[in-house]
């Protein structure tokens, strides 16, 4: 179910840090947020707008701490803003009064998928209107910026003491494409699509362990398609400062029924699976840094 809650002055975010032996290694959901605020209008019923959240993600790597990683996880739907855009990806027509920074948007904007979302997954329109500029920059000061900074703070700290970071931004993705994404309406996906732009944001060696461990546990995998990432493994992701980044995203059809917004006979055996990868990927990154 949905959550009411006034806007968030306090808890953008939900941050677990390690139990046990900690690993330089986080996973971060931004996308999982489930908490409405009460300023959040929407022409849309809510399971269609539901169907804009990764649904549970949050919970289904919420296993990961007991593995030694930290835990982020966005309380905010990415309905009422995208902490995984630049805060320029704007749709100048979504603004009701003046915006005085340069806008510059993108295609996840062209998509109504832009910092602030505007179309449902079947391309039709989320809001009731366009948004004033106080209540946006509201949601910015709110939401985008301390999760953003909080993402930031937790992985230079896990740098700092142990001189390399490894991170998973963690996605569900629908199990067939629609209007709003690259592969196009009704495109069969894989279960698993492994995001790391294309082998900018991380190492090599990062990528192929998430891959061959999926692969293992009986998942279909692809790499970069049709998802490469985005904005934040591309900030948090410099290989070079051994800083490693990449995007997880998961078919919905896995665990959950798409229809009805419901967890499916699959889910706790992928949740199982996900705790093992964590497992799996912080043992290795305790082996590298002490190579």
């Amino acid at each position: 179910m949905t959550e009411s809650a006034a806007p968030f002055d306090e808890r953008a975010y939900d941050l677990r840090l390690p139990e046990g032996q900690e690993a330089p290694l986080l996973l971060d959901s931004p996308h999982s947020g489930r908490v409405y605020p009460a300023d959040f209008r929407t022409r849309v019923s809510e399971p269609v707008l539901r169907g804009a959240e990764d649904w549970m993600v949050d919970d289904l790597v919420g296993e990961a701490p007991l593995e030694g990683a930290t835990l982020l996880a966005a309380r905010f739907p990415r309905a009422y803003i995208d902490p995984n855009r630049r805060l320029d990806d704007i749709d100048p027509a979504l603004i009701d009064g003046t915006w005085h920074e340069p806008l510059n948007p993108g295609p996840k904007t062209a998509l109504g998928i832009g910092l602030f979302r505007a179309k449902t997954n079947d391309g039709q329109p989320l809001l009731a209107g366009p948004l004033s500029v106080d209540g946006l920059r509201a949601r910015i000061e709110r939401c985008w910026r301390p999760y953003r900074q909080t993402l930031s703070e937790t992985l230079d700290r896990l740098h700092a003491r142990h001189g390399a970071v490894w991170h998973i931004d963690m996605h569900s993705m629908k199990s067939v494409g629609t209007a709003i994404t690259p592969d196009g309406p009704g495109a069969r996906r894989p279960d698993m699509v492994i995001g790391d732009l294309e082998g900018e944001s991380c190492a090599p060696d990062f990528t192929a362990l998430v891959v061959e461990s999926l692969r293992a546990k009986g998942y279909s995998v692809a790499v970069n398609d049709p998802y490469k990432g985005a904005e934040i493994i591309r900030t948090c992701g410099r290989p070079a400062e051994n800083r490693h980044s990449l995007q997880i995203e998961m078919s919905r059809a896995l665990y959950m029924d798409e229809a009805t917004i419901a967890a499916g006979p699959g889910y706790a055996k992928l949740k199982a699976d996900l705790r093992q990868l964590v497992a799996e990927v912080a043992a290795w990154t305790r082996d590298v840094k002490a190579a």
